[in-house]
């Protein structure tokens, strides 16, 4: 480690745009070593085609072969280090998408869309009595995802307050203790809600999971992965969508002219903004890796960004710009590229269509009230995001 190497995170000064050193590190070594909040080394891969390559190169993998000491990206207990066994790695992957593709198929998503909609709808009239200025983030960005999420799942909603802390907890990246203590603690609940399903199924991903061939441990582990990701960050992109196209007021009047932009919109949104941190997806290289002239060595740390990717200029001409009329030929990577796609994927996307279909249709003049440069962003968090959104119209 030297004293010039890159280290993250990079401050954000604005939450619509990325921080200036990933367009430099992108220019001068899109692979490039850098020093991670945990003050050990990873390599950062900031550019479109060497990312999407390397997703899908399966010498990576998220488990080490040396758990205990292998370079940690942050102090996350759930996403800061290594997980899962080396030796199985592949097979627990390709059996667990197995359990759960079905489940968040698009076939289904789409099928859950007018009741997506339905809790849209409510949620608004709800919105809609409340005093004005409304903190969007907690009345609306916050709640549709975990409504949703706890009826695919089959989690109690009363229950929201409860695993909503635990995520708060869980996310953060500056204190070990805490997030261990909120792993220990989530886990717990969600074996506990597992264990119910056993006596009492029913037609959710939680009674699918009690009643596979798992082990307890491993089962609640993936119950509160799901639980944790499956709202988290879907509240984060409704948050920044709403924010981008207010600040790009021509964008939004073509929203409003033509509802069917609404899917369009939508991929534009998710390939512009940058809820989390940036940094990227964390992996471990179980073989030497040669790449464009670097070599990653066995062991070594790759931090896959595909947030800072989509803004690569190379792929997306003017890429800061928000335009959802834009044409290109290569999709963004958001979710992933390859074996690890995101499983939520088809999920998000109903509900962020249906929220950016109606939102703005019900409230045209929907407007910040508060100045742009008083939004705080959650920058203990891994998943980033806003602390409040308040809005009136």
């Amino acid at each position: 480690m030297t004293s010039t190497q890159p280290r993250l995170p990079f401050v954000w000064n604005n939450p619509l745009e990325l921080p200036p050193e990933y367009a430099k590190l992108r220019e001068q070594a899109p692979i490039t070593r850098v020093t991670t909040a945990a003050g050990d080394e990873a390599w950062l891969v900031v550019a479109y085609d060497q990312a999407r390559r390397l997703f899908a190169d399966d010498r990576l993998g998220r488990s080490h072969h040396d758990p205990a000491n292998a370079p940690r990206i942050s102090n996350s207990a759930l996403l800061g280090g290594p997980r899962g066994d080396y030796a199985t790695e592949r097979e627990d992957h390709t059996k667990m998408r197995r359990l759960l593709t079905p489940a968040f198929s698009a076939r289904r998503m789409t099928a859950m869309r007018g009741h997506v909609q339905e809790l849209v709808d409510g949620l608004l009239d709800r919105m809609a009595g409340l005093e004005r200025p409304v903190d969007l983030h907690a009345e609306f960005s916050l709640r549709l995802p975990v409504l949703v999420i706890c009826e695919l799942l089959g989690v109690p909603y009363e229950d929201r307050d409860r695993f909503r802390a635990l995520s708060v907890d869980l996310g953060d990246f500056s204190d070990p203790h805490r997030s261990l203590q909120a792993l220990e603690q989530f886990t717990e609940y969600t074996g506990e809600l597992l264990r119910r399903k056993r006596e009492h199924p029913a037609e959710d991903v939680y009674s699918d999971l009690a009643a596979a061939d798992l082990p307890d441990g491993e089962a609640a582990l993936l119950a509160a992965g799901l639980l944790f990701a499956g709202h988290e960050t879907t509240v984060n992109r409704i948050d920044y969508g709403v924010l981008t196209l207010l600040a790009n007021p021509d964008q939004l009047d073509a929203l409003l002219r033509d509802p069917s932009l609404v899917e369009a919109a939508v991929e534009e949104l998710l390939r512009v903004t940058v809820p989390g941190q940036g940094s990227g997806v964390t992996r471990y290289a179980h073989a030497d890796i040669e790449i464009d002239g670097v070599t990653i060595r066995r062991g070594e740390a790759v931090l896959l960004s595909p947030h800072v990717a989509n803004h690569d200029p190379a792929v997306f001409p003017d890429p800061d710009r928000f335009d959802i009329a834009r044409e290109s030929r290569s999709p963004h990577i958001a979710f992933g590229y390859g074996a690890h796609f995101c499983l939520g994927a088809s999920l998000a996307r109903v509900e962020l269509q249906t929220v950016f279909g109606t939102l703005f249709q019900r409230f045209p003049t929907l407007r910040l009230a508060v100045p742009f440069e008083e939004l705080r962003r959650r920058n203990d968090q891994l998943t980033g995001g806003l602390e409040a959104l308040p809005v009136a119209w």
